[in-house]
């Protein structure tokens, strides 16, 4: 499993742009994760599934509604990373109002999850593999804090824990 002081493995993301513009096409677009995470203090989250009750009533909607103090506070961007494909996760945001505030970025094959040491089995639900439910302080592509959920609690990846240790 990552940990911290340990760089973000080289993977790729994708992100479903609903405008044309800053480079990107509309439809699903790669994010090359060493680039976008390069020079920046980014606040990443991570849960097992877009639209799940957690991750819709609670997860998503802190980062979505606090953004703007993660982003005061010196957070360049907030990213969400689901095990989901970019069409959900494109879907999620307008759901969750979250364009402009956090970047939902779909880990379609859990490529990045596995890289992280960071999967769910949830096949037994009949979800196939899922991203941990998780949070971290990412600077210049290197983890300065990680907070990784134990199975089926939400207690240290909150917003609010991330807010915390954004601003020691």
């Amino acid at each position: 499993m990552i940990k911290v002081g340990d760089t973000l493995p080289a993977a790729t993301l994708m992100e479903y742009s609903e405008v044309e513009g800053e480079g990107c096409s509309i439809g699903p677009n790669p994010v090359d994760v060493a680039k976008a995470s390069a020079g920046k203090t980014i606040a990443i989250f991570a849960l097992p599934g877009a639209f799940t009750p957690t991750c819709s009533a609670k997860h998503a909607p802190g980062y979505v509604t606090k953004a703007a103090e993660l982003k005061a506070a010196g957070v360049d961007e907030i990213w969400c990373v689901s095990v989901n494909d970019a069409f959900v996760m494109g879907a999620w945001a307008r759901d969750q109002k979250a364009t402009g505030k956090v970047r939902m970025l779909a880990d379609g094959s859990a490529d990045f999850s596995k890289a992280l040491g960071l999967t769910l089995d949830l096949t037994a639900r009949g979800m196939g593999l899922r991203s941990n439910r998780y949070s971290m302080l990412v600077k210049n592509g290197k983890v300065a804090t990680l907070n990784v959920e134990a199975a089926g609690k939400f207690e240290v990846s909150d917003v609010d824990t991330m807010l915390a240790q954004v601003k020691k």
